[in-house]
């Protein structure tokens, strides 16, 4: 059964996949303060010059809705050249079954 209590659905998964270049962490990490957004946890590699990134972050506090802090990453993902993406927690949770 799914949970989807308030302290899931304030959770969201940030994941970054592209070629390796500085400032990517350093990007997305700005475009989350900007947003007042928290990032609960990281992992990063990189494996033959492709980055991959995935991020935990609480988004209660934001100071934007979902949709907008996307917007944003979105916006970065074209700027870097890489691909961002961002889901709810607990959509996250059940479309992987983790």
């Amino acid at each position: 059964m799914l949970d989807t209590s308030s302290s899931q659905t304030e959770h969201a998964i940030i994941s970054v996949l592209g070629s390796d270049r500085p400032g990517i962490v350093a990007a997305v990490s700005t475009v989350l303060a900007n947003h007042n957004v928290n990032i609960l946890d990281i992992s990063q590699t990189i494996l033959q010059c492709t980055f991959t990134m995935t991020m935990l972050v609480d988004v209660e506090g934001a100071d934007s809705d979902f949709a907008c802090i996307q917007d944003a990453l979105g916006e970065l993902s074209d700027t870097l050249g890489v691909q961002i993406s961002m889901q709810r927690e607990d959509v996250f949770k059940f479309m992987y079954r983790l």
